[in-house]
This record gives C-alpha cells, sequence and structure tokens, in this order.
C-alpha cells in the first residue's frame, strides 16, 4: 500500500514540474494570462485523474474562470504533451482548478495588518505607546 502511494506522490511530483514548463513554453493562447504558477497537482490513487492547482499572479479576479475555461479546454493537447514527457503506462485526465491559497493568504495578512494598524491607532488615542514599542523594550530587558 506505501508503494502505491508514493507511486502517486512522484507522478505528482513530476506532473507539477513538467506541467510549469508547459503552461510556460507549450500554451500559445493569447487569451490566456502569461504568469501561471502550477501550486500543486493531486492524482488520483488510480492514477486516471490529476487535479492541477494553478494560480494566475497579477490577474484581475473576473478573468480567472475565463483562464480557468482555456487551460481546461485545452487539457487534451496538455495531456498529450504530458505523455511525451513522462514515462507512464497511464497518463491522467487533467483538470485545472484555480488555487485559492495565495489569495486567502494575503487576505489574511491584510486582516492582520489592518488590526495591528486599528490597534496602534487606539493605543495613540489613548496615549500608550505602539504595541511594537511594548516589545522592543521586553526585547531589550531580555539582553
Amino acid at each position: 500500500m506505501n508503494k502505491e502511494f508514493s507511486r502517486v506522490d512522484r507522478l505528482s511530483q513530476q506532473m507539477k514540474k513538467e506541467m510549469a514548463v508547459i503552461l510556460q513554453r507549450e500554451i500559445k493562447d493569447p487569451r490566456l494570462h502569461t504568469m501561471i504558477t502550477v501550486s500543486d497537482v493531486e492524482v488520483s490513487r488510480d492514477l486516471s485523474h490529476a487535479k492541477v492547482f494553478v494560480t494566475f499572479l497579477g490577474l484581475a479576479d473576473d478573468k480567472v474562470e475565463d483562464n480557468l475555461k482555456i487551460l481546461n479546454d485545452a487539457s487534451g493537447f496538455v495531456r498529450s504533451l504530458i505523455g511525451k514527457r513522462i514515462q507512464t503506462r497511464i497518463v491522467p485526465h487533467i483538470r485545472f482548478a484555480f488555487d485559492e491559497s495565495l489569495n486567502e493568504g494575503i487576505r489574511m495578512a491584510n486582516l492582520v495588518s489592518n488590526a495591528r494598524a486599528e490597534d496602534d491607532r487606539r493605543r495613540a488615542e489613548s496615549g500608550q505607546p505602539p504595541a511594537d514599542a511594548d516589545n522592543q523594550d521586553s526585547d531589550e530587558q531580555a539582553n
């Protein structure tokens, strides 16, 4: 059983690497965003399907669905290119999906930044030093 999982993992990693090159160099559709990153590839245990998670750097949110459709329409072509590049008996059917984690990470960082700014504003209004000043004081005392 462990061998089966390692085989799936190896194929996932190999497909991720090859997919990144293919999306950069082989797909020539002018409608497609140029900055595509392959963040992960999930291959089913029977190796028949692969879900390719992509992000589009610098692309407006309203264009994401259009770009996913273009990629999914080209999935047969991409699959044939993958089949030529990797040594495997079965080439999985490919489906592209948008990876929300990058956008979610940016959103979370903004929330934290905004909360800290609001906290600092409230501290300033009440005459307290900013939170960072407290940390610096305790750092200096520790040294």
